[in-house]
C-alpha cells in the first residue's frame, strides 16, 4: 500500500466519476483539496468516519494510498452532490440521518458503478 498522491487519486476519482450523468455537469476538481486530519477523526462524531466531505474539501483519517480510491470516488461524490445541491444536501442529513440519507446511497452506488465499469 504505496501513498498515492493527492492530485492524482482526486484525478483518478473524477474519471471514474465522469462516466455518470448523475448530474447536469460533470465535478469539478480544480478547487477540491484532500486533508489527512487524523486528530478530527476522533472526535465523537467523526470515529466511525475514515472520510468526509465539506464541500470543496475531502478529509481523511490517513494518507490515501493506492487502495483508497473508492472512498476518494465515495467522497468525491459527495462534492459532486454539493456543487448541484449546496444547501439540500447537507441539510438532507438532518432530515434523514446518515444512514438513510439518500446522498449516502448515491454515493455508495456511484463506487460500486464505476468499480463494475473498471472491472468489464
Amino acid at each position: 500500500m504505496a501513498v498515492a498522491p493527492r492530485r492524482e487519486i482526486l484525478e483518478r476519482a473524477k474519471a471514474r466519476l465522469d462516466r455518470l450523468a448523475l448530474y447536469p455537469r460533470p465535478v469539478r476538481i480544480e478547487h477540491v483539496h484532500i486533508v489527512v486530519s487524523p486528530l478530527l477523526f476522533r472526535l465523537p462524531w467523526f470515529r466511525r468516519f475514515d472520510g468526509y466531505a465539506a464541500w470543496w474539501t475531502i478529509l481523511l483519517r490517513s494518507p490515501p494510498t493506492t487502495d483508497d480510491d473508492d472512498l476518494v470516488c465515495h467522497e468525491l461524490c459527495h462534492v459532486w452532490q454539493m456543487q448541484h445541491r449546496p444547501v439540500s444536501m447537507p441539510l438532507s442529513y438532518l432530515r434523514t440521518g446518515y444512514e438513510a440519507s439518500p446522498y449516502e446511497a448515491e454515493a455508495r452506488e456511484a463506487v460500486e458503478a464505476t468499480r463494475r465499469l473498471d472491472s468489464s
